[in-house]
């Protein structure tokens, strides 16, 4: 059972030993508890683990630098926690699209409460045009090339793949919502292309022999979710332009820039509820490449997992909020005991809403999970 979901799959040259990825996050955690939430994920048997927004700028104000020792110590204790539980690993990298100018005007508020997440959510993605409309194009140039070095320091730190943000300041200059230049970065849909282009072209060139992920990000109209990324009738002009730019697989998700319970959703969403809810974008995908497609969003279920890669609908599944309901999701499954599984209910009350109250991402289940582990030692001891 499963033969599919524990079958090998090369990405770009690099074998995984399935086809289960933890989908990149941010946690929020303190470093140490950071290391060990991976240390369980890689020791539960997902075959990649792609860690999120690792900046490629020297100096960022979120996210550790791969430039400064102590950022650069910290990714290569991540890759050496990885190899060491026979785990692929893969750095996203990224430019941030915040507007630090534009967001200080609204510190008071944030201290004092008067201005929730949501809100501030919704502010900041009124500063994104701003930003990358008025920046000259020797900056975006600037930009796009840096992701080169950062490549470079994430593959001596020890990462396996690099995954280029498609969402970020990437997403933003492919859409038309954000994006209102008049140069070769704006306006059609070849032009809006090339700041993503120009960014996998410098990973190209920096790290030749590295497989390069695209995050795929696509904005959806009718109902509208999504401001940054990609719409469906445009992919057939990205997707040829980020293949040529040396882009290995691909990773698809909804766009950002709205709504953390769009891209995030709940079980409760009115249309992202379901399991899988974001292959439908994959689905156009799939036509547009022959390229590997990694497919997320709510994937809880064993048994469709199974069915979307045995079809060959998606050739990866990545689980976020699944591994980090349960990291041992798939080792369960290889071993036969699937109904010892904590499934993801998609609450959002400890994960989005950890995030959210500044405590770090975290579960319902971790309390019970700690009793599992205890249970299975005293069982361990017995025998």
């Amino acid at each position: 059972m499963y033969e599919t979901m524990f079958s090998p799959v090369c990405l770009g040259g690099v074998e995984l030993k399935n086809r289960i990825i933890f989908a990149p996050a941010s946690m929020g955690l303190k470093d140490e508890e950071y290391k060990e939430k991976i240390r369980k994920i890689a020791a539960g048997g997902c075959a990649m683990i792609i860690i999120g927004d690792v900046p490629v700028a020297r100096r960022t104000v979120f996210g550790k630098s791969l430039y400064s020792r102590k950022g650069f110590s910290f990714y290569q204790d991540l890759c050496r926690i990885a190899h060491e539980q026979n785990c692929r690993i893969c750095a996203q990298l990224h430019q941030s699209d915040s507007n630090i100018k534009g967001m200080l005007k609204y510190i008071p508020g944030v201290l004092t409460k008067r201005i929730s997440a949501d809100e501030l959510r919704v502010l900041l993605n009124e500063q994104v045009s701003a930003l990358i409309n008025g920046m000259p194009e020797w900056k975006v140039r600037e930009i796009t090339s840096s992701f080169g070095p950062a490549a470079a320091l994430a593959r001596e730190a020890g990462f396996d793949v690099i995954q280029v943000h498609g969402d970020r300041m990437a997403g933003s200059f492919s859409s038309e919502l954000f994006n209102q230049r008049r140069d070769c970065y704006g306006g059609k849909p070849e032009n809006r292309a090339r700041f993503a282009a120009e960014a996998v072209a410098a990973v190209k060139k920096a790290v030749p022999d590295m497989p390069i992920d695209y995050k795929l990000a696509v904005r959806r109209e009718n109902p509208d979710y999504g401001k940054a990324g990609v719409l469906a009738d445009e992919l057939p002009v990205f997707i040829p332009i980020l293949e040529a730019a040396g882009v290995t697989s691909f990773h698809v998700t909804l766009a950002d820039h709205s709504r953390l319970t769009d891209t995030i959703p709940p079980a409760a969403h009115p249309d992202f509820g379901g399991e899988g809810c974001f292959l439908e974008f994959c689905d156009l995908v799939r036509g547009l490449t022959g390229l590997p497609v990694t497919g997320v969003g709510g994937l809880t279920d064993p048994d469709f997992v199974e069915a979307q890669l045995a079809s060959g609908r998606i050739d990866c599944a990545a689980l976020c909020r699944q591994l980090i309901a349960d990291p041992d999701w798939p080792v369960k499954l290889k071993n036969g005991k699937k109904e010892t599984i904590h499934r993801c209910i998609r609450c959002n009350r400890e994960c989005l809403g950890g995030i959210q109250a500044h405590r770090g991402v975290h579960c319902i289940y971790d309390g019970k999970q700690k009793d599992d582990r205890k249970g299975q030692k005293g069982r361990n001891r017995e025998s």
